[in-house]
């Protein structure tokens, strides 16, 4: 396994090399969206700001695949204040934006009104188990690189999906991860681990992923509980709950384009849910 999913490029700020960790399900040759919205959180978390902020919204479009390549993360103010600041990050490989985002930060001010408080409840941390990946394959480099704990669903079934997760590497070597870069980390898999169409069959990759904050999350264990929505003409809906150890963080959204992998008439509608036979 590799030692992080992102080395520094030790004289350039901001440019960073992929290692075979991010790689995802779907090609050899791209990234899983995890880590590298995760590089991006992370970046814009980390830009200097005047007073104590919190990010309060994180929005991330995919221009494209994300090569296996070389990239370049920088951010830059679009709307500066001292209580409310509109943030955009940008990441790019060869000069080119691959994944564009924006965040709202939000002055943090203790007190200033009364809490109200998620009703979601946390499940508890299920035993370790032997992990199983989408049918049709033993898994990938991003998958393995993290340990996965389900306590409703699973990669290899269809329909809703609860889990915790927690990252077995560092998201950049020689780099402390935060809890939100590993949330992030984790967080691209909600349409994952709700798929409600066989993988090896449909193609349901999303176009954009968007985080609304309660609270920073704290690792190392982070969950979410997540479901997928799918309309006849290919357009479907993630929404997740994300939480830690000491309850809810957020509310996520995806946006998913879906489409056959085959010819229809090759395609089977389904795989198995949770108590149906085989």
């Amino acid at each position: 396994m590799d030692s992080a999913f992102f080395l520094p490029e030790p004289d350039r700020a901001g440019r960073f090399h992929p290692t075979q960790a991010t790689v995802g399900p779907w090609s050899p040759h791209t990234q899983h969206g995890g880590p590298p919205i995760a590089l991006l959180a992370q970046a814009l978390a980390d830009h200097p700001s005047s007073a104590p902020m919190d990010l309060g919204r994180i929005t991330v479009e995919f221009m494209g695949p994300v090569p296996l390549d070389t990239c370049d993360v920088q951010v830059q103010v679009l709307r500066p204040g001292k209580r409310v600041e509109l943030l955009q990050a940008q990441y790019s490989v060869q000069g080119k934006p691959v994944l564009t985002a924006q965040a709202w930060r939000l002055a943090r001010e203790p007190g200033i009104c009364p809490a109200v408080a998620d009703p979601f409840r946390v499940p508890p941390l299920p035993a370790e188990e032997c992990l199983r990946f989408f049918p049709g394959t033993d898994g990938f480099p991003y998958g393995r690189a993290l340990e996965w704990r389900f306590a409703e669903g699973g990669f290899d079934t269809l329909g809703p999906a609860t889990v915790w997760a927690r990252l077995r590497i560092p998201l950049v070597q020689g780099c402390p991860t935060s809890g939100l870069a590993g949330m992030m980390t984790m967080l691209d898999s909600a349409n994952g681990i709700s798929a409600e169409l066989a993988f090896q069959d449909w193609s349901f990759v999303p176009v954009d992923q968007t985080l609304n904050l309660y609270r920073m999350p704290i690792g190392p264990w982070y969950g979410m509980a997540a479901r997928t929505i799918i309309n006849d003409g290919g357009i479907g809906t993630t929404t997740t709950t994300v939480f830690d150890a000491q309850g809810p963080v957020g509310l996520s959204l995806h946006t998913l384009f879906v489409r056959p992998k085959h010819p229809p008439a090759a395609v089977r509608s389904s795989t198995p849910r949770p108590g149906e036979a085989t």
